[in-house]
This record gives structure tokens, C-alpha cells and sequence, in this order.
């Protein structure tokens, strides 16, 4: 069951939300100030952020790039009444991997979180290769593929997300130095360890392609 940290501080939202997700398979903790939501996150592991950003005490946005420096890589979906372009591209550049607008269509809001907590725990196959989200382990012909904590991460949000291309400055969060020229470096060597094609968007990002 997917975990979910929702922070909304209106009282009728907040509780409207909770018990959606709860219905819907998935376990919701929700919290009221961006404060309570650091704490959460320090204390337990979530599968995926869900965010208000106008909240006492720390609002989404600082509260998001905190974790993020933290290397929490979470992923998170801001939900908000700001719908203007500059909030948006705020919103991502803050680390969060989806956007949503107040007032939102309930079907709508569920789509995106089922499609941000798909496949956890479950091992995905590309080829004969096999990686596993929750050990975070790559393996080939039942041994394990060394391939370190950064390109392990690289792997796994490819392989989560073939034939979508994944903008360059997502992966640039999982990378220790942020830069083109070490992001070409480990996608190189992602190639070779696993002979595998990584398909370069120029200017934008990677794909790995469906087989």
C-alpha cells in the first residue's frame, strides 16, 4: 500500500482528501502546516507528496526544496489555488514532479497519484534485466549489476517511465554535481554496464525506449 503525506490546511479539504485516498487503496497521513509535513517526512518514508502550497508556518514551495536538499527524492505533486504560469513553473523548479489547480476533478487528482505511485515494491523487467524500486537493486541473470547509488537512480526513473523522455533537470536531482557534461558521463556508463541504448533528446533530456 502506497503512503502517502498530504498537506492541505483546510479543514474540510484536508479531510475530504484523506478519506478519498483511503478509499482508494492508498495510506494518507495529513498534516495542516508545512511544519508538521518537515516532521512527518523526517520520521517516516512516504511514496509520494502531496502539497498545498499557501500553509502556515513553511508553505509548499520552501518546504519542498528543503527536502529536496536534503536529498529527499520523494516524488510530489503540488495542488493549489495559484494557477498563473510563474507558481507553476515555481512549483517545479522547487522539485515537484506534477502541478494540479484548485478547484481540481477528483477522477482527475486520483489518475495522476496512481500514475506517480505506480509498480512500487514490484520488480519491472526491461530485456533481462530486473530492478527492483523497493531494495533499489539491479540484476542481470539473477546476480546483482553494481552499478552505484547515482546510476541505480538514473536506471530506475528511466525504466519506471520508458518511452517518456525525463527532462534533463529532473535527473540533475540525483546527481551529486549537477552538469551536463557528468550527466553524459553516467548515462555513457549506464550503456555500457548494461548494454543497453539511452536515447539523448538534445537540449531536453533522456529516454529509454519501450522494447
Amino acid at each position: 500500500m502506497a503512503r502517502i503525506l498530504l498537506l492541505e490546511d483546510d479543514p474540510v479539504l484536508g479531510e475530504s482528501l484523506q478519506d478519498l485516498l483511503q478509499r482508494n487503496g492508498f495510506e494518507a497521513v495529513w498534516v495542516t502546516d508545512g511544519e508538521a509535513a518537515a516532521d512527518a517526512a523526517f520520521e517516516r518514508k512516504f511514496d509520494l507528496y502531496l502539497f498545498d502550497i499557501n500553509v502556515p508556518l513553511l508553505n509548499g514551495f520552501d518546504l519542498l526544496e528543503a527536502l529536496r536538499a536534503a536529498e529527499d527524492r520523494t516524488p510530489a505533486i503540488f495542488i493549489s489555488a495559484l494557477r498563473d504560469i510563474v507558481s507553476m513553473t515555481k512549483g517545479f523548479a522547487a522539485g515537484a514532479e506534477d502541478y494540479v489547480k484548485k478547484p481540481f476533478n477528483i477522477d482527475e487528482l486520483l489518475l495522476r497519484v496512481r500514475a506517480r505511485t505506480r509498480g512500487l515494491g514490484e520488480t519491472v523487467r526491461y530485456g533481462g534485466i530486473d530492478y527492483d524500486p523497493a531494495a533499489g537493486r539491479v540484476t542481470r541473470g539473477g546476480g546483482v549489476v553494481d552499478l552505484g547509488e547515482i546510476r541505480t537512480a538514473i536506471f530506475g526513473l528511466l525504466v519506471t517511465n520508458l518511452g517518456r523522455t525525463i527532462d534533463k533537470r529532473e535527473l540533475f536531482d540525483l546527481l551529486e554535481h549537477p552538469s551536463d557534461q557528468a550527466l553524459r558521463f553516467h548515462m555513457s556508463k549506464l550503456k555500457q554496464q548494461l548494454g543497453i541504448e539511452i536515447t539523448n533528446v538534445r537540449g531536453v533530456g533522456y529516454r529509454l525506449e519501450t522494447l
